[in-house]
């Protein structure tokens, strides 16, 4: 006796395949197979290779056939019906999914708000709109300490592909974070009159970043501070509040550029390997600390932004060969040397709620 579908099936199933983009025959392909593994669930067979389904799409009817004959089941086409329909919810919420990867597929590289949902081992479960997305371990910021319903900016890193299908990955730790909040914050920044060149990050420790201006007239590290360093609060904010930022002029003259991406360090002499690509740094002495920064954060940070290798040493003191000669061993003069840079760095060291904006100003 044949099972048959409601012929309402076959019209949703029409409307639905041109509503969502699913293609009819996939469609009716795991209706027909849903059915065949509900007869074998419910009657059993050790002919299964031998069964078949078929399925009209225009009335809807489906027989259960093994070897040309009909052994459609009294009683079965409820089971036919119900199991279509699970089928084609399924194929709608398969399309739905498809069509929200592919939607954030374009959104790679940008900027989201988000709540964290729940936690899923290591891994982090982030609300961001029409999706849910994924940030791993390693892609999160040790110093920060997440929680439930909590509400943040990530950075859409891409989309990862499990055996289970696809899911969208976020970051906190990406310096494409930093990246898309000045972008947000600051308007020059939005509209290309500022570039950021560079971007150096230590999640959650410290951030240099390498402005250049496309437009004259325009301050392109002021630009990104900010009246009162408002511009670059409100990013370290979203950054959890402590982390620093370090914005410095770029400059397509080397020593300029690494003497600026080792600020707040001053008098910083700078030789040029530019074979080997080394950036050998004098230090006045007063200053080696700064330069080199803690656990050796700041020269690894001017480092990357710069994509040279820094070697810094101390400036040695000598006396002069006059006041040598006129004084005793007990009396020395220091003797050393600068190189001028322009104005090319405002560095940040701002906490939350107080804000402050230092400029290291050099006389060119």
């Amino acid at each position: 006796m044949p099972a048959t579908i409601r012929s309402e099936f076959a019209l949703a199933l029409n409307q639905v395949a041109t509503e969502r983009g699913i293609d009819p025959n996939i469609v009716l392909e795991s209706i027909k197979a849903a059915i065949l593994a509900a007869y074998r669930k419910d009657y059993g067979t050790s002919d299964l290779d031998k069964l078949e389904v078929t399925l009209n799409p225009d009335t809807g009817e489906a027989k259960v056939n093994k070897e040309g004959k009909d052994v459609t089941p009294p009683g079965f086409g409820r089971i036919a019906a119900q199991t279509a329909k699970q089928v084609i919810l399924q194929k709608i919420r398969e399309a739905e999914k498809k069509s929200i990867i592919s939607d954030f597929t374009t959104k790679i590289g940008t900027v989201a708000s988000g709540m964290v949902l729940r936690f899923d081992g290591p891994n982090i479960i982030v609300d961001i709109g029409r999706a849910e997305a994924v940030m791993p371990r390693e892609h999160q910021v040790p110093q920060e300490h997440y929680r439930l319903n909590q509400r943040l900016t990530f950075y859409i890193e891409g989309i990862r592909t499990l055996t289970k299908g696809e899911e969208v990955i976020v970051s906190r730790s990406h310096p494409g974070l930093v990246l898309g909040l000045f972008k947000r914050e600051v308007p020059e920044v939005a509209n290309s009159a500022v570039t950021i060149k560079e971007i150096a990050r230590e999640a959650g420790n410290r951030t240099k970043i390498a402005v250049y201006s496309n437009q004259s007239g325009v301050d392109p590290v002021g630009s990104c501070v900010g009246q009162k360093g408002i511009r670059v609060q409100a990013v370290i904010n979203e950054l959890g509040g402590t982390e620093k930022v370090d914005i410095i002029q770029w400059n397509d003259n080397p020593k300029i550029f690494i003497q600026s991406s080792l600020a707040p360090a001053k008098d910083i002499e700078i030789t040029l390997d530019m074979e080997k690509k080394i950036a050998t740094a004098l230090v006045a002495e007063g200053e080696l600390s700064q330069a080199i920064g803690r656990e050796g954060q700041n020269v690894r940070l001017a480092s990357k932004l710069s994509g040279w290798k820094i070697d810094i040493r101390p400036k040695t003191t000598t006396p002069p060969p006059q006041a040598a000669a006129a004084s005793d061993d007990s009396t020395k003069t220091s003797l050393t040397t600068s190189t001028p840079t322009d104005d090319t760095t405002k560095t940040t060291d701002l906490k939350k709620d107080e804000p402050e904006v230092k400029e290291d100003k050099k006389e060119s």
